[in-house]
């Protein structure tokens, strides 16, 4: 009997999680192949919010668009026959991991957090922690005046407020009103390079920066880049994962979980 995996998706994480499962039996322990009936198959639904216009679609199936909260995610559970889902969604994306863990708790369908982990400051670095992008708005006048905010273009409107400084606002699709009165956007997609970053902090005449705490390699680069030139950087720290949920920190880890559950095989 076939088995069925929702990925909440949108992430690095969760398009090489998609394309693990994808190329089959070889992605499973030796132990578990060899116990898995030869009949054993996993249908595989990723699921993409549609925030993004052109979206780096997953290997399998796909779906975007949302469920309409915890109750419809909950009845899209029960009629899909859906065995597990696995919340590989931005660690940002608190209301879509919430709902999960309603839907799931609703339904028993098990449910695993997939969430990379979150940067680490290391020697020079001059990281500036806060809650909240409101938070990061207030502190940043006495930072600079010139700011690259990195927050995504849905959070530009926390720092409308702020006339007094000019932003490059870096994001994959334009952010819309209301957003400073000095405001450039920056349309680019990462990963980023170190080179690159260096590049844009130095045309732009950037005096600190603003990001969340996205975590990974592909946007980190901005992080050294401005512990070289000596920028302070604001840092918004992710929510926590909902309480009592399993928390993977990389696909391997995922397929593991998988696995036990005997989910892992194609």
């Amino acid at each position: 009997m076939a088995h069925h995996l929702l990925i909440l998706g949108g992430t690095t994480e969760a398009r090489a999680l998609a394309a693990a499962l994808a190329s089959g039996p070889d992605v499973a322990p030796a132990a578990a192949r060899a116990a898995a009936p030869a009949a054993a198959r996993l249908r595989v639904t990723s699921s993409l919010a549609g925030r993004v216009a052109e979206p780096r679609l997953p290997a399998g199936e796909v779906r975007i668009g949302g469920f309409g909260g915890p109750d419809g995610l909950a009845a899209w559970l029960r009629a899909e026959a859906v065995d597990a889902v696995v919340d590989a969604t931005h660690p940002f994306a608190a209301a879509m991991s919430h709902n999960a863990a309603l839907a799931a708790a609703a339904t028993g369908v098990p449910l695993l957090a997939l969430r990379r982990p979150g940067w680490t400051a290391v020697d020079g670095d001059r990281w500036h922690r806060v809650d909240s992008l409101d938070a990061a708005a207030a502190l940043l006048p006495a930072l600079g005046r010139r700011v690259f905010l990195t927050s995504g273009r849905q959070g530009i409107r926390a720092f409308a407020h702020l006339d007094g400084l000019h932003f490059l606002a870096r994001s994959v699709d334009a952010p819309e009103p209301p957003m400073p009165a000095s405001t450039e956007v920056l349309l680019d997609r990462g990963p980023f390079t170190l080179d690159g970053e260096r590049a844009v902090l130095r045309a732009h005449r950037i005096d600190v920066v603003v990001t969340k705490d996205s975590g990974g390699a592909a946007t980190a680069p901005k992080l050294a880049a401005a512990r070289e030139l000596g920028l302070p950087v604001v840092v918004v720290e992710r929510p926590p994962v909902p309480s009592g949920i399993p928390v993977a920190e990389d696909v391997p880890a995922a397929l593991d979980w998988l696995t036990a559950r005997g989910l892992a095989l194609r």
